[in-house]
C-alpha cells in the first residue's frame, strides 16, 4: 500500500506540474495587453514598459514559466495586478467557500448509493421506474438551467431561501441556510449519476459466484447486499465521484455568479475577464490540485476496498 501511495503521489505531482505549465502557456496566447489593464490608455510608454519589465512581459515564454514556478517552490504567487496584494493571500480568503461548496456537492452525491442500491434490489419495481426517470431528468439538466430555477423558484416566489451571497461566516446556520441552493443545483444531477452507475454494478455483482455461494449458505439477503455486494458494487461509485469533483469545481464558476457567492470560481470568471494573469495562474493551480488530489483519494479509497487494484500495479 506504501509503494501505491507514492506512485499516486508521484504522478499527481506530475499531472499538477503539467496542467499549469499548459495552462500557463494558453493564457499568455490569449489577445490582450495586461500592461494595459492595469494602467489604462492614459499611461505613458516608459511607464508602461517599466510595468513590463517588472512583470517579465519582456522576457520568452519560457523563461516567464521558470519565473513562475521558481516563485511557486518559494511560496510566491505573484502580485495581484490590479489591487496590488500577494495572490496567496486573495486565494486564501476565497479558497473556503469554495471548498466547503464542493464538500457539501459531494456529500450530497453520496445519496445516490443507496438510492442504486435499493433500486438494483428491486429491479423493474415502481420505484426502480420512478428513480431511473427521475435520474436521467436531472442529469440531462445543466447547473446553470437548474440553478436559475431554483432562485427564481425557492428565493424569489417562496422566499424560503437567500437568493445571494454567502451569509455571515460567524454564523454557522446562516452560512449553511445560504448553501443550500447552490450545493442542490450543483450536486442533485451527480445523485443521478451514481445512482444509475449503482444499480448497475449491483446488478452485476448480485448474479457473481461469491453472491450465490453466500445464499448457500443461508446468508439473509441484508448480510449479502451489505457484506458481498455492496462492497463490489461502490467502486465504480467512488471513483465517479472522484471525477465529479473537476465537474464541481467548472459548475462552482457558474453558481457563484449565479447566487453572487465568493470563492475560487468568481474570482476565476473576473480574473480572466480583466486578463489578470497572476490570480489566474493561483486559482488555476488550486483548482487544479483539488481535483487530483479527489481523483488520487479515490484511488486510494478504491485500493483498500479492492486489494487487487493495488497488488496488480505493484507487480
Amino acid at each position: 500500500m506504501i509503494l501505491y501511495t507514492l506512485n499516486r503521489l508521484l504522478l499527481a505531482l506530475l499531472i499538477i506540474v503539467i496542467a499549469v505549465s499548459t495552462m500557463f502557456m494558453m493564457i499568455h496566447l490569449v489577445p490582450g495587453d495586461p500592461v494595459n489593464v492595469i494602467l489604462g490608455p492614459r499611461a505613458t510608454p516608459e511607464i508602461k514598459e517599466a510595468l513590463r519589465a517588472q512583470l517579465h512581459l519582456n522576457e520568452p515564454i519560457l523563461t516567464q514559466l521558470l519565473y513562475f514556478i521558481d516563485g511557486l517552490l518559494h511560496g510566491d504567487f505573484g502580485q495581484d495586478l490590479i489591487s496590488n496584494r500577494p495572490v496567496l493571500d486573495i486565494l486564501l480568503e476565497q479558497f473556503p467557500h469554495t471548498i466547503i461548496l464542493v464538500v457539501f456537492a459531494l456529500l450530497i452525491s453520496t445519496l445516490g448509493i443507496p438510492i442504486g442500491s435499493y433500486a438494483a434490489i428491486h429491479r423493474n419495481g415502481l420505484f426502480d421506474r420512478i428513480m431511473g426517470t427521475a435520474s436521467i431528468s436531472i442529469i440531462a439538466m445543466p447547473a446553470l438551467v437548474l440553478g436559475l430555477y431554483m432562485l427564481l423558484f425557492f428565493s424569489v416566489e417562496l422566499r424560503w431561501f437567500p437568493s445571494i451571497g454567502a451569509g455571515d461566516s460567524s454564523d454557522w446556520s446562516d452560512y449553511l441556510w445560504h448553501l443550500v441552493l447552490p450545493v442542490t443545483s450543483i450536486g442533485i444531477a451527480w445523485i443521478g449519476y451514481i445512482s444509475r452507475v449503482v444499480r448497475s454494478s449491483m446488478i452485476e455483482v448480485k448474479n457473481q459466484n461469491h453472491v450465490r455461494m453466500a445464499r448457500a449458505f443461508g446468508l439473509s439477503e441484508l448480510t449479502i447486499t451489505k457484506r458481498y455486494m455492496l462492497r463490489l458494487a461502490a467502486l465504480p461509485a467512488i471513483t465517479m465521484m472522484g471525477v465529479s469533483v473537476a465537474y464541481i469545481i467548472s459548475s462552482t464558476v457558474i453558481v457563484e455568479i449565479i447566487f453572487s457567492r465568493p470563492g475560487i470560481g468568481r474570482l476565476l470568471y473576473e480574473a480572466v475577464i480583466s486578463r489578470n494573469y497572476p490570480l489566474v495562474m493561483g486559482t488555476v493551480l488550486f483548482s487544479t490540485i483539488v481535483i487530483v488530489a479527489g481523483t488520487m483519494i479515490t484511488d486510494l479509497i478504491n485500493a483498500l476496498l479492492d486489494p487487487r487494484t493495488r497488488i496488480k500495479e505493484e507487480q
